[in-house]
């Protein structure tokens, strides 16, 4: 099946805001296309290399949010 891949983007974008830490850090466990396409973006910290986990820039941790309101329905206080 053929899905709408800014979709998938903004879908994986609300995820990574939505169980963000440390002022917008967040594991990185999602499809390497996905990740590398939201870096291009500046959104994310570059996912390549060891460490498990990336930074959300701060466009990418409102956008993300503001994805997860849209998506998931709910309100994100900023309280971890």
């Amino acid at each position: 099946m053929n899905y709408d891949q800014a979709c998938i983007e903004d879908a994986v974008l609300a995820l990574l805001a939505t169980f963000s830490f440390d002022g917008g850090r967040a594991w990185k466990g999602f499809d390497f296309d996905v990740m590398d396409r939201l870096h291009a973006q500046g959104l994310i910290s570059d996912p390549k290399g060891k460490s498990k986990s990336v930074y959300l820039s701060p466009e990418g941790l409102e956008r993300g949010r503001k994805n997860a309101g849209r998506l998931f329905g709910g309100v994100h206080t900023g309280a971890a």
